[in-house]
């Protein structure tokens, strides 16, 4: 009882999180199986179930509140179902962890970029309102479903800061619609999970611990989406991306250092991200009017009318 409670609030946090940000449920939730002792293909398997569930009631909550741009979640959506089901037929069959590294290499670059832009600049408003053209959602998907089975999670840390870095979509709606396109991508991993491996392994009281947390969390991390101002919206996952992902290349083996080194190094990226985080507070405090999050939505919709 104590483990399903356990689950079931990290399931909890991992929504509130993954909702608010766009990314880390899968990551949090298939880390704490794989540390009781689940092998990765059952822990990405039961975390891609519950997400069916949670995810479902976050896209409903994040079109609540105005999150969802559904052009995006259209041309995102199919081409993600499809590596996700390629995904989870690969990793029941063999191992993808040596493309693990050069993946998190890749989105460290992007958190770093992120970071540096929404501290310094505030959210970039040359391009705020333009289409994201289907030649450039349709591979991205295709790589975040693939890796999202493949790793148990990864479609909110590859779909999310891909869409931020190119500046043509508010940081809300690029966590809504990603949230909400999530669904048909657990759908299909799990549909190859069963296909691969039948139920076996599968702990249903843990699915239903991981959903009953997901689904408390998800409209209160929509609503907070909402009312967020993008600028600290944007450094609040510019830093986990980079925190996240550094985690990825220490677990990865490509580095030998110390743990001591390790929670230096920990130490050393929280506290720039705090710094950042201030910076941009102090900003936005500075200027609440041009900052806020209905002024962002008022420029995006007068940009997207005279594109």
């Amino acid at each position: 009882m104590k483990t399903l409670i356990l689950i079931g609030l990290v399931g909890l946090a991992a929504q509130l999180v993954d909702g608010a940000l766009g990314m880390a449920y899968g990551v949090t939730t298939t880390t704490l199986l794989l540390a009781i002792g689940t092998n990765p293909a059952t822990a990405s398997a039961t975390v891609h179930l519950a997400e069916i569930g949670t995810t479902f009631i976050s896209g409903l909550s994040h079109w609540k509140f105005g999150n969802v741009d559904w052009k995006v979640v259209r041309r995102i959506a199919l081409p993600g179902a499809v590596g996700a089901f390629a995904g989870a037929t690969v990793l029941s069959n063999l191992s993808t962890e040596s493309a693990a590294p050069v993946m998190a290499i890749i989105l460290l670059v992007l958190g770093l970029y992120i970071l540096i832009r929404f501290t310094v600049q505030g959210i970039p408003r040359g391009h705020l309102g333009k289409p994201l053209r289907k030649r450039f959602l349709a591979p991205l998907g295709l790589v975040a479903g693939f890796v999202d089975a493949t790793g148990g999670g990864g479609w909110g840390p590859v779909g999310t800061p891909a869409i931020l870095a190119s500046g043509r979509l508010e940081p809300r709606k690029v966590i809504g619609s990603i949230d909400t396109s999530e669904f048909v991508i657990a759908l299909a991993a799990s549909l190859g999970f069963l296909f691969s491996l039948g139920s076996q392994g599968i702990n249903v009281g843990w699915v239903l611990a991981i959903l009953g947390g997901g689904v408390i969390a998800a409209p209160l991390a929509a609503w907070l989406v909402r009312h967020v101002p993008p600028r600290l919206l944007g450094a609040s996952v510019g830093g986990i991306i980079v925190l996240t992902n550094t985690r990825s290349l220490f677990r990865s083996g490509w580095f030998e250092l110390s743990g001591g080194l390790q929670a230096a190094a920990y130490v050393t990226i929280v506290v720039a991200w705090a710094g950042c985080f201030a910076f941009s507070l102090k900003a936005y405090l500075a200027d609440r009017e041009n900052e806020s999050a209905d002024k962002i939505s008022e420029e995006a919709k007068n940009n997207a009318v005279a594109v």
